[in-house]
């Protein structure tokens, strides 16, 4: 605030830009200035109203009320030329609150009281205000009645309010928001069946906690509740009851598949409330969605849906090579003229085509391809549970942030199921880095599994040491290595090797990925509803029964009666094994998914009937035409050797280009 010094420096030269030198001299120069407030040496400040000779020292100005502004020159006014807020018209007879302490305020704009230039009716004690800034930083201080910061801001600087450039104090607290991580995980049915106990959670197994849909603050162990599978929907009484009275009550139907057809729009609108209303729990606000009668179902093919809401009519065709589907995918999603919310038109090419023939292609057939090779992809590593590796070379071509695009493209536009990441990677994506543990199965590399489970297996501190000896160079390298007091440090010292393998190791292809994954906000929908995407991202499928696949498929034109009966006890025959296809196989052939997509096919598969020998899959359309055969041997026969031949040929294909 000084009159006769400026920061001629780099913020990092001096004192925060202000050399040595101009201090030793603004020192000398404040040393002649007598303060015209308590009338002693060093005022340093003057005002920089023309020709007020004014100087007084800092705190000596705030008792008499001067103003110093916080921003530009940093300049200072003293209480006869400081800035005044003017107010064209006073009709206020009454007081009015201060809106950040409450109480009541005269109001008429003077040094200690402050009015909003947003909003006519706010007005603030200036220590009020000076508190909140301070609390809020430059990037949460706002007016409270309207949110506005950039007039609020710009005012209150004027007005000599300082707002410094940091983050709020609630953000900067120590596990500030740790609560909300926590999952409510406790059996609340009346009789709990499980052994363990009411809080006895074990994931994957009929002992998992599954929490009410509606409300989320009761639970119940799948077991308890009869539920065959986490995806069933549960509500728990009290949300029950609620439904019950509201007259939208319905027995919950068994849903084999998720059908777009079942899905309406009313279905698919968000559940936040709107911004006109008064803001409530989490809790309270789902409890009075309930009682309006609103559904509060997210099950993951609504959500799904209403991503694909985004979609525009106009289409983007890509030139596909089956042969080098990832090669395809990435030419053209890096292609300027690609808008990821274009529909999609999949064109097959062949470069070993001399006439350049282009066929038409299934866009779910390509989207399925492009995941499986994204699944055994170099950016992975790990069996089943995958995590991001480490590839330099991906990482220089950007390769795990088009990954990331390909994926969340995929979903939005009907593609398959992931459901290949592990429990870590996935809660990394949700949660964050900072609050997700790595465990043991996240480590693919068999040197430092072994030298955590020696960790872990250690049994005094001799061995401990020794350990930490042995690959002294290695735990330097990875910044791990700690000074070994008691045996009890062998946890923290697997926890840090853990932590660096499995996540900082990745954090620059995590963060890359991630921001891939933002693409059409599926990664904003993901920490949304995390519970809805788990088992998209972390679980296979189910296997496909015979009534799942009859129920898929829809009789356009199917003149054979006998055909129909032959195609029954086909899928039976394939269910019991007594075949050499299985159901997954006939699903392949005719859509190109084995497994059915989260939001359903489009259009949805049918069936029909030609007189041909062999079965015919259609892809594009989803169709399987069946053969008219004499006899259900014959039918079968013709069946498996349609189906399983040409899959196997299209995974030489395949395989044959992944080996050059």
């Amino acid at each position: 605030m000084s009159s006769g010094i400026w920061q001629r420096g780099k913020e990092e030269e001096g004192v925060y830009g202000f050399l040595i030198e101009d201090i030793r001299k603004e020192v000398t120069r404040a040393s002649k200035l007598k303060c015209c407030i308590c009338k002693k040496t060093g005022a340093s400040i003057g005002c920089v109203a023309p020709r007020c000779k004014r100087s007084y020292h800092f705190p000596c100005g705030l008792q008499r009320e001067c103003i110093f502004q916080f921003t530009g020159n940093f300049a200072s006014f003293c209480w006869k030329h400081r800035p005044v807020q003017i107010i064209t018209s006073n009709n206020y007879k009454d007081s009015l609150p201060c809106t950040i302490c409450l109480e009541f305020v005269e109001p008429i704009p003077t040094y200690s009281i402050l009015r909003s230039p947003c909003c006519k009716n706010a007005w603030f004690h200036r220590d009020c205000l000076q508190v909140q800034a301070i609390n809020a930083g430059v990037f949460f201080f706002r007016c409270t009645i309207c949110n506005n910061s950039d007039i609020f801001q710009k005012e209150m600087l004027r007005m000599g309010i300082h707002i410094p450039e940091k983050d709020a104090s609630w953000e900067l607290e120590e596990n500030a928001y740790q609560e909300l991580l926590q999952h409510y995980e406790r059996c609340d049915v009346r009789r709990c069946r499980c052994k363990e106990g009411r809080d006895y959670n074990a994931p994957n197994s009929k002992w998992e906690i599954k929490r009410c849909q509606c409300c989320g603050s009761s639970g119940t162990h799948l077991a308890c509740s009869s539920l065959r599978s986490w995806e069933q929907n549960w509500e728990c009484l009290e949300c029950r009851g609620i439904l019950y009275n509201s007259g939208d009550f319905q027995k919950p139907k068994k849903h084999a598949l998720p059908n777009t057809n079942n899905v309406g729009i009313t279905d698919c609108l968000l559940e936040e409330s709107s911004p006109k209303l008064p803001r409530q729990s989490p809790g309270a606000q789902r409890k009075d969605l309930l009682r309006q009668g609103s559904k509060f179902r997210r099950d993951i093919a609504t959500i799904i849906i209403e991503l694909g809401f985004q979609i525009k009519r106009k289409t983007k065709k890509l030139y596909i090579n089956k042969a080098k589907i990832w090669n395809s995918a990435l030419d053209g999603f890096r292609n300027q003229n690609f808008n990821p919310s274009y529909s999609i038109e999949v064109v097959y090419v062949n470069e070993n085509d001399n006439f350049g023939r282009e066929h038409p292609g299934s866009k779910q057939e390509f989207l399925s391809l492009l995941m499986q090779h994204l699944e055994n992809s170099p950016l992975f590593e790990g069996s089943l549970s995958k995590n991001l590796s480490l590839n330099s070379q991906a990482l220089k071509d950007n390769l795990y942030y088009e990954a990331g695009k390909m994926l969340a493209i995929s979903l939005v536009h009907g593609g398959p199921s992931p459901g290949f990441f592990s429990k870590t990677l996935f809660d990394c994506l949700v949660y964050g880095p900072e609050n997700t543990q790595p465990i043991l199965d996240d480590v693919s590399d068999f040197d430092v599994a072994q030298i955590v489970m020696r960790v872990n297996a250690a049994t005094n501190t001799a061995d401990l040491n020794s350990i930490t000896n042995e690959f002294y160079n290695y735990l330097e390298l990875i910044g791990c290595l700690r000074i070994i007091t008691s045996l009890s440090d062998k946890y923290m010292l697997a926890k840090d090797i853990l932590d660096y393998h499995v996540i900082k190791r990745v954090q620059a292809p995590f963060e890359s990925f991630k921001q891939g994954l933002k693409t059409l906000g599926v990664l904003e929908k993901i920490q949304s509803y995390p519970e809805a995407f788990y088992s998209l991202f972390c679980h296979k499928p189910e296997n496909l029964s015979a009534k799942v696949l009859s129920d898929l498929f829809t009789v356009h034109t199917l003149s054979d009666v006998q055909a129909l009966g032959f195609w029954n006890s086909y899928l039976q025959a394939v269910e019991d094994g007594k075949s050499a296809t299985t159901v997954e196989d006939i699903l392949s052939f005719t859509t190109g998914c084995n497994s059915i997509p989260p939001a359903g096919f489009k259009p949805t598969p049918s069936l029909e009937c030609l007189h041909m020998d062999f079965p015919v899959g259609n892809k594009c359309n989803n169709c399987l035409a069946l053969p008219i055969t004499n006899t259900y041997k014959e039918f079968q026969e013709n069946m498996d050797f349609a189906i399983r031949n040409t899959l196997r040929l299209e995974k030489e294909e395949s395989s044959h280009y992944i080996e050059h």
